[in-house]
Order: structure tokens, then C-alpha cells, then sequence
């Protein structure tokens, strides 16, 4: 019962520091991890496993070095969103969160990248190699049609594909880790269309290295 308590207690100091007014993302990153970074960063990236959001706020080193990586990644979700149609962006903590929709970038039952949907990857790629100093997380996920144990590696390869596919747009594929869910960590219900639709995505964190971490509190100092 302690966990969902603690979890339940951080995801309030979150949404309060998520919600004060006239404060820029930057800000906002640097006071969640200067509160988050280390205890309640921990508890999230434990509580939720090895989910986007859980990485985001677990990576977070907080004040000001956490301010400085902050706005590299600002400039760095800013470009995605302005260039890739095919993004959902989100700002977590000192990261970001990126949604596709698997049914827009694969066929059905396949996971080979569409070659329609190979233009987005490589506006992405582009974007990745401009800003090097990251560590990138891409998690596969699918609805509950089918067999359980056939959509947990489906969504494997699906991620295993986009990553591929970056990988030969110059992106260094030491920087990449995949994974995939399956049906298990659905968005939305999978009794309607609409909600299989949104459960059947690729999802991608990116945060700092240890490069761009040092770098920051070098300059902090």
C-alpha cells in the first residue's frame, strides 16, 4: 500500500509545480528536478517501471544544471514539433516524450517502416544528430487484438525498426535502447476502435548523456 501512496504524493507535487503560473518549461523542468531528480525521481522511474515518463523524471539532475539541459531541450522538442506532423510532443521534466501512431507508420500486423512515413524519420534523425548529447528510449506498443504473447514482440520489432531506420540517417546507435509492452500498458480502452487506434503506438524519450549532465553542472559551479 506504501507505493501507490508515495505515488500518489508525487504526482501531486508535480502537477502543482507543473501548474504555476508564469513559469517557462525551463523553470518548471529545473524546480521538478531539483525536487525529483533524486528521492521522488526514484520513486516514479520504480513506480512506473521502465515507462517514458518514468525515465524522464528519473534522469532529471534538477537546479540549475537541470535548468541549462532544460532549454537545450526545449530548443530540441520546439524543432520536432515544428517539423515532424506526425510527433506528439511532450515536455517531461528535463526530457522529451514523443508519440507515433503505429497505425500511421506501419501496415497492420507488420513492422517494416512505411516508406511514406520514412521523410518524418529522417526530419527526426536530422534533428537527433543536431542536438548529439542524448540518450533516446524507443518502447513499442500495440491493442489487445491478437495474441498476447505475439503483440509483446510485434512491439518489440516494431521499435527495433524505427530505431534501425535512424541508425542509417547517421544517428549513433550507441545512443539507442528499445524495448517493447505489447497490449500491457494501454492509453486507452481497446473496446472501441478509437481506443485501439491510440494504444497502438511507438513512444521515444530522449535526455541528457552524461556529457551534456557534466557539462552543465561545470557550469553551475
Amino acid at each position: 500500500m506504501k507505493k501507490p501512496l508515495i505515488l500518489f504524493l508525487v504526482c501531486i507535487f508535480i502537477a502543482t509545480m507543473l501548474g504555476c503560473a508564469g513559469w517557462s518549461r525551463t523553470q518548471k523542468g529545473a524546480a521538478i528536478g531539483a525536487g525529483a531528480g533524486g528521492v521522488v525521481g526514484g520513486v516514479i522511474g520504480h513506480a512506473a517501471g521502465s515507462t517514458v515518463a518514468g525515465v524522464l523524471i528519473g534522469a532529471a539532475v534538477g537546479g540549475g544544471a537541470g535548468a541549462l539541459i532544460g532549454n537545450y531541450m526545449d530548443k530540441q522538442a520546439a524543432e520536432i514539433e515544428r517539423d515532424i506532423a506526425g510527433a506528439r510532443v511532450e515536455r517531461i521534466g528535463e526530457g522529451i516524450k514523443i508519440t507515433f501512431s503505429s497505425g500511421i507508420m506501419f501496415d497492420v500486423d507488420k513492422a517494416q517502416v512505411k516508406d511514406q512515413y520514412k521523410g518524418e524519420l529522417s526530419e527526426l534523425a536530422r534533428i537527433l544528430n543536431k542536438y548529439p548529447d542524448t540518450n533516446i528510449l524507443l518502447e513499442g506498443h500495440t491493442d489487445s487484438t491478437g495474441p498476447e504473447d505475439y503483440n509483446l514482440e510485434l512491439s518489440k520489432d516494431r521499435a527495433h525498426s524505427v530505431a534501425l531506420y535512424l541508425t542509417t540517417q547517421q544517428v549513433d546507435p550507441a545512443r539507442f535502447s528499445t524495448t517493447g509492452y505489447g497490449e500491457s500498458q494501454p492509453v486507452a480502452s481497446n473496446e472501441t476502435p478509437q481506443g485501439r487506434a491510440q494504444n497502438r503506438r511507438v513512444e521515444v524519450a530522449i535526455w541528457a548523456n552524461e556529457k551534456l549532465k557534466k557539462a552543465a553542472r561545470e557550469k553551475t559551479i
